[in-house]
């Protein structure tokens, strides 16, 4: 390391299954960069910050979020998230279509997060709860097919969202026009599965290699059978996809136990779903550990695995790429967890967000904006989000100091 770093993060227990470093480590900083990484790297950079007893990954990558909010009913803002997550990318997975990219692409060049997307196949994409795929006259090939050749920057996949609810009478016509454009222009397409009809089998079918299947675990279309293992076996990629009602513990323990391990781990997180069961992506982390997945592979299914299924050079700690980072308290003890049908299962341990850095600068704090008026809650969740609020509020109106740790400002001279 030659050159002066920007900033060192020193001693931290890095896990970095993309970049192939394990272990008690430093973490140099150049140009937004990673510079190096090693065990005893010079303690001369601008910044040092001493991350002894400290989680050090990658920052995380969802695959499958929601993160375009006013367009539409899922989607939220991801900044006064990934502060205080550790989520540095974020994939928004179909809130719009070919109607309203150009929409999505104005707002998240306004985010300090990096923020990519799957283009709906139904050019309205997610203005509503559901129901996008019933009028087939949006679902049209050609009008997808350009927006992707317009923007291959933002746009790296299709979405299709194949459900009783969502098709209707339309059966998997949504999906197959969606692998016809992917195949166009190069690109995975990711499907979401749930209600029947469509028989899984029929939406398994359409599924390439590369292509990835969210709501892997879901309890609702408990994809465990034999044409599930077939599509896992050809190389068809399995994600988590979390939300409000895709994941389960007794699915993923079966599919673990039948070696069919998530290919990624996704929070498809959106305007309901932030406020439970989902809540973030370390927590979405820590349900796999509890049902049996290893701290690295689940580390590599939020970082390097997500981000190569979409030829993302983020998500590891390699010398030279983006200098994402996310560094955790491991609070350590039984820590019970729920999954969208309110099974429970518990932790060793869950990760506590202390850092987050795109591309090496730290991100700031920011506060989450309300629930909007359509988002069913408990009294239980509405009552939590105004303790939180109010904490907020009493810790801002509050004197930061007292006397003792103030200085004076402008002595008086005479």
């Amino acid at each position: 390391m030659p050159d002066q770093a920007d900033l060192l993060l020193a001693g931290g227990d890095v896990v970095d299954p993309g970049g192939g470093h394990q272990g008690k480590l430093d973490v140099a900083i150049r140009g937004g960069r990673i510079a190096a990484v090693g065990p005893t790297l010079p303690h001369t950079a601008a910044e040092v910050v001493d991350c002894a007893g400290k989680l050090i990954t990658p920052g995380l990558v969802d695959l499958h979020t929601h993160v375009y909010p006013g367009a539409g009913y899922w989607g939220i803002d991801p900044d006064p998230i990934a502060w205080c997550t550790g989520v540095t990318t974020w994939v928004d997975a179909g809130s719009a279509g070919a109607f309203s990219v150009a929409g999505l692409k104005t707002y998240v060049k306004t985010r300090r997060v990096r923020v990519h997307a799957l283009l709906n196949i139904a050019g309205q994409g997610l203005a509503a709860r559901t129901g996008e795929g019933l009028d087939l006259s949006n679902c049209d090939p050609e009008l997808a097919a350009a927006a992707i050749r317009d923007d291959r920057e933002l746009i790296l996949g299709v979405k299709v969202r194949i459900d009783r609810d969502t098709v209707g009478p339309n059966g998997v016509e949504p999906l197959r026009r969606g692998v016809a454009v992917a195949e166009e222009c190069g690109v995975p397409v990711m499907v979401h599965i749930g209600t029947t009809p469509p028989p899984l089998a029929d939406v398994l079918a359409l599924l390439r290699p590369g292509d990835i299947l969210t709501h892997c675990a879901s309890g609702i279309a408990a994809p465990t059978g034999p044409e599930a293992r077939a599509a896992y076996e050809r190389g068809v990629l399995f994600d988590i996809g979390h939300g409000s009602g895709a994941f389960a513990f007794d699915v993923a323990e079966i599919q673990l136990a039948a070696g069919m391990t998530p290919h990624s781990i996704s929070t498809d997180l959106h305007a309901r779903s932030v406020y439970g069961p989902v809540f973030d992506l370390p927590t979405t982390m820590a349900k796999l550990v509890a049902a049996g997945m290893p701290l690295d592979d689940v580390v590599a299914a939020a970082t390097v695995r997500p981000a190569r299924a979409l030829g993302l050079t983020v998500g590891t700690l390699t010398p030279g790429a983006p200098a994402d980072v996310a560094v955790f308290t491991v609070s350590s003890g039984d820590h019970e967890l729920v999954d969208a049908h309110r099974q429970t299962r518990t932790a060793p341990f869950r990760l506590v967000n202390d850092a987050t850095y795109v591309g090496g600068r730290l991100l700031e704090p920011r506060m989450p904006a309300p629930p909007p008026r359509w988002v069913p809650l408990t009294t239980g969740q509405r009552v939590a989000i105004a303790e939180r609020e109010n904490a907020i509020r009493a810790s801002l109106t509050t004197p930061l100091v007292g006397v003792d740790d103030l200085a004076e400002q402008f002595p008086r001279t005479s």
